[in-house]
């Protein structure tokens, strides 16, 4: 028994210890991603912490230590601390400001992001892209980038590997939308108000959103997060759909596997909302109740920015150029026409939500 015991630890001793190294360096990474976002509040911290992992993974002195000894640590980050930074996003959303947006322009919003979806799902299918691509980059460009496309995957059971190159894109096109969106703002007449609600509307990541918009001041920067946060809000009930149905596409497998192997053959069924959507779920019904002092939730803001952060060096820290180019081509393409529909779609949204 004491035998036993003593085992336990260094079980879990001998399992964790191949991720710290790479756990640090993900962390590391998070603390140059923040400092440099300090320095240059343009570039969003998540933004730069793929792109740290980007290029540590593609120069020739850090590759071999990517595939390496942090490989364990870097995976373990983009699956599970991406997924703890999705709880804590939770505690930005207040259903009182969505509430306060009026009935109309929350109808306008879900709207844009159910057409959003679907265009961008069409467009997948329209280039053939293979497997759940259409589905994981409609979900990212949709409601709120790299989240969204952790909880998707999550629910559809795909595999790490496979989510590398959708947050690359809409790492890719939210960064165009920084450098581009103001630019068409005296041309398209938006004032500040408008120009918020087009960016809320029309960028993918909260951190692209807020580098977006506060280049027109603070009224469209308060107006953009108010749009895009109740985006946000989507992503359990579009997941919670997705899993429904991936529920019931399994139950019929499994149901053909029984009668074909008898009732000793066992189906797992992946959830319906994964719990860590309703932790999501959860935190926002704490935010909404005002129980949580503010410290709280500043405190929630940058346990959510380490995690997300870290999780998005090491799904960065995935994806190789070389490789990008020779297979994601068609998904690049693809991926610009559905930020041009996005863009599209949402500037005809501002224009429905009125004065």
């Amino acid at each position: 028994m004491v035998g036993e015991l003593k085992a336990a630890p260094d079980t879990l001793r001998a399992r964790t210890a191949p991720l710290f190294p790479g756990l640090a360096a993900a962390l590391a990474a998070v603390a140059v991603a923040l400092a440099v976002h300090a320095v240059v509040p343009m570039m969003p911290a998540m933004t730069i912490a793929v792109v740290l992992g980007i290029v540590a993974v593609n120069l020739p002195g850090t590759s071999a230590l990517c595939e390496g000894p942090l490989r364990a640590g870097l995976n373990f980050a983009g699956k599970h601390l991406m997924r703890v930074g999705i709880v804590f996003l939770g505690l930005k959303l207040s259903l009182g400001d969505i509430a306060a947006l009026g009935w109309t322009t929350v109808g306008v919003v879900v709207a844009l992001v159910l057409l959003s979806f679907a265009g961008t799902y069409a467009l997948g299918r329209l280039f053939r892209l293979d497997g759940d691509l259409p589905l994981l980059i409609a979900t990212g460009f949709s409601i709120c980038g790299a989240s969204a496309i952790g909880a998707m995957a999550a629910v559809r059971g795909t595999k790490h590997r496979d989510t590398v190159l959708p947050v690359a894109l809409v790492t890719l096109c939210g960064t165009l939308a920084i450098g581009v969106l103001p630019l068409l703002m005296n041309p398209l007449g938006l004032d500040a108000l408008h120009f918020g609600q087009w960016v809320g509307a029309g960028v993918h990541d909260v951190g692209q959103v807020v580098a977006t918009a506060q280049t027109a001041g603070p009224v469209a920067l308060a107006a953009a997060i108010i749009i895009k946060l109740t985006r946000v809000v989507l992503l359990a009930p579009i997941v919670g759909v997705v899993g429904v149905l991936e529920r019931r596409r399994h139950r019929l497998r499994g149901n053909a596997a029984q009668s074909v192997a008898g009732a000793a053959g066992k189906v797992k069924f992946p959830p319906v909302v994964p719990l860590f959507v309703l932790g999501f779920l959860a935190m926002i019904l704490l935010r909404t109740s005002g129980w949580l002092p503010a410290c709280a939730v500043a405190a929630g803001s940058t346990a959510q920015d380490i995690a997300l952060g870290a999780a998005l060096f090491g799904l960065g820290a995935s994806v190789r150029v070389r490789q990008l180019f020779k297979t994601g081509a068609r998904a690049t393409v693809m991926a610009l026409c559905s930020w041009a529909l996005i863009a599209a779609l949402a500037f005809g949204a501002v224009r429905l939500m009125g004065p």
